[in-house]
């Protein structure tokens, strides 16, 4: 077998003029970075490789100079198909200036589209990217006015709208991996994450194209374990050492033996998070997190929500995950952002979309950009300034639940918490609420439509989506309605009832969300009176969120009642009690239960006038629908009338 070690100029010059290439990475994390300087070098020496189609997934770059910034040259790209486009500016530029053609696609998608390249099929049937700027009606993700063919199209399966990705056929495909033998066969045992490798290698070899591989070592054949191997030798064509300064493990961090997984970090106590406007965003945002579910987390403003939720101690009753694959542990930031620790496992890419896809996700936290009152979410393009979707369209369109996190307001805004107040001191230039998002991103309609839970949290009030539009339903202590909120709105919102923010999140000091979200406290919110004749219920300010948490209150009904040789009077706290509405047939029908089981009567009280009148909807079919305004009320009412 010949030695497939070569130079990094050899393995340039494999690159022909007009060659569709693809590459791997995902921030700064498995970017092959000595082969891009070397295609860069040839191209500024010689002119070549020339008129490139750029054909990648994840964003690969670190906003400035490294990664596929190194071909915004003229004249060295084409056309460029790219998921994620934040990271590589000066590319964008090129994209903007409309001297290449350009294309965003759903990070996923193109992830998954490897797959199908290598397996000879046409393109990838996806219902993802639907009613989104990728959608064909909206654009089919053309960035500029010179890209005219359609790479994506609109297609009926069993009466069933999908979109269909065209394949592109790969000639070249940039890789990288920790150590290969000199056949080419190659292990990633200090990469951060695996990402797409085998499945770029196997496209590009099925279409007749070339695979190149950067790694840190060559050792001699027959050195590796086969367990160990990613990239199989037979699927390599060549191998290129690379100088460590572009061999770093992430665009931040050199080496991390703690990303590869080889070891665990031992639990730190992290220090607790400024009391900001970043900090109110993400501890709101935490209320939502459900119980032993698997949660998304995107970049910026959502990854203060790990942090918080590491100061309440709910982290080991998540299971967090980034979408180049990581499952479980602590998700890294900023350059590292891909990386993790602790994890409990890392699988390819394409695999982690599949399973988002799906709707595995139980919950993801994404940032925004801008909203209109449709609830659309723009976070991919403005102006001139072009981000790309990432896995931004995969990850919301799919999850069961998607809360969107942001400021108010942007450029400038001050804010500040002061004695449990949030105090405005200087208002944001850029505002977010718009009449119309600019690109579509996220279609508010279409969710609303299929039944799909979305918030909005900023620093100074909640929005939550409904089939009309954004209704604002939570406002900061200290912010004034007209003055703060609507006067900044390029719409109304629907406003009926609107609560204060919990008090907890504006107070410097745990929240003890551990306690409400994983109803700690049962025991003393339900129990029976010393004689055994009246159940008190106190919900006041619960959120009863999801199945889970009405199966944890009928479950302690049943250890309160359940030895019981009779039916008891029931007087329950509604306070400041929040039942979302996707949950609310469902728990209504559990009470009924509960009601038929146990129950002589009921009464129900809660001072807001806004949740009688809901509890009057949701318990309209019950036998005994009383609810009143006061404790007082509903217990005078048991002592009078619920007997006779």
């Amino acid at each position: 077998m010949p030695n497939k070690t070569v130079s990094p100029e050899a393995a340039a010059a494999l690159i022909a003029d007009g060659d569709t290439v693809t590459t791997s990475g995902f921030v700064g994390i498995g970017v092959p970075e000595t082969l891009l300087c070397a295609a860069q070098d040839r191209f500024l020496a010689t002119g070549a490789p020339a008129d490139l189609t750029l054909f990648f997934a994840a964003g690969q770059g670190d906003g400035k100079d490294r990664g596929l910034n190194h071909f915004a040259h003229e004249g060295m790209l084409k056309r460029v198909v790219g998921g994620h486009w934040g990271l590589i500016p000066k590319v964008g530029r090129f994209a903007a200036d409309g001297q290449i053609e350009a294309y965003n696609l759903p990070q996923g998608v193109i992830s998954q589209m490897y797959r199908d390249i290598a397996a000879g099929k046409p393109g990838t049937l996806s219902r993802v990217g639907l009613e989104t700027f990728v959608d064909p009606r909206k654009g089919g993700g053309k960035l500029n006015a010179i890209t005219t063919e359609d790479l994506v199209r609109l297609m009926q399966i069993d009466g069933e709208e999908c979109l269909f990705y065209k394949a592109l056929p790969i000639d070249v495909a940039l890789l990288r991996g920790s150590t290969a033998d000199t056949s080419g066969n190659v292990t990633m045992e200090n990469e951060a994450l695996t990402i797409d490798n085998l499945a770029q290698a196997m496209a590009a070899k099925n279409s007749g194209g070339v695979v190149i591989v950067q790694v840190e070592q060559v050792v001699a054949r027959g050195s590796l374990n086969p367990r160990d191997v990613e990239i199989p030798g037979a699927l390599v064509d060549a191998v290129v050492i690379s100088q460590p300064a572009d061999h770093m493990q992430t665009f931040r961090t050199a080496f991390s033996p703690a990303f590869t997984g080889r070891y665990r970090k031992p639990a730190e106590e992290a220090g607790s998070m400024a009391l900001d406007a970043r900090k109110v965003i993400a501890r709101r945002a935490a209320f939502e997190l459900p119980v032993n579910g698997v949660v998304n987390l995107g970049i910026g403003m959502p990854e203060g929500v790990a942090a918080v939720a590491g100061e309440e101690k709910l982290l080991d009753h998540l299971t967090l995950t980034a979408e180049p694959g990581v499952i479980g542990g602590q998700p890294a930031s900023g350059l590292d952002f891909g990386a993790a620790v602790n994890t409990d496992a890392v699988i390819a890419q394409n695999q982690q979309f599949d399973f988002y896809d799906g709707g595995g996700l139980d919950i993801a936290i994404l940032g925004m950009a801008e909203v209109d009152a449709q609830g659309s979410v723009n976070v991919s393009k403005f102006g001139p300034r072009l981000a790309g979707a990432g896995g931004f369209i995969n990850i919301s369109q799919n999850a069961r639940r998607v809360v969107f996190t942001g400021t108010f307001t942007s450029v400038a805004l001050d804010v500040a918490v002061v004695d449990g107040a949030l105090q405005i001191r200087s208002e944001g230039r850029v505002r977010k609420c718009v009449p119309e998002v600019e690109h579509v991103t996220f279609f508010g309609p279409r969710a609303a439509r299929l039944g799909q839970p979305v918030l909005f949290v900023t620093e100074r009030c909640v929005f939550r989506l409904r089939a009309d539009g954004l209704e604002l339903v939570e406002i900061a202590p200290g912010v004034d309605l007209e003055r703060d909120i609507l006067s900044r709105m390029a719409f109304r919102p629907i406003i009926e009832d609107v609560a204060e923010m919990d008090p907890r999140i504006f107070a410097d000091a745990p929240m003890a969300l551990d306690v409400d979200l994983l109803a700690l406290d049962l025991e003393t919110r339900i129990a029976l009176d010393p004689g055994a004749e009246r159940l008190f219920i106190n919900l006041e300010k619960l959120r009863i969120r999801n199945q889970g948490d009405v199966d944890r209150i009928v479950a302690r009904v049943h250890a309160v009642c359940g030895a019981l040789d009779h039916r008891v009077d029931a007087i329950v706290n509604y306070d400041a009690t929040v039942i979302y509405p996707e949950i609310e047939d469902s728990y209504s029908a559990a009470v009924a239960s509960l009601e038929e089981r146990y129950y002589r009567s009921i009464t129900r009280y809660s001072a807001s006038a806004f949740m009688r009148l809901k509890l009057g909807k949701v318990f309209a079919r019950s036998k005994a629908a009383h609810i009143f305004e006061s404790e007082g009320e509903a217990r005078h009412f048991l002592d009078h009338h619920a007997r006779s």
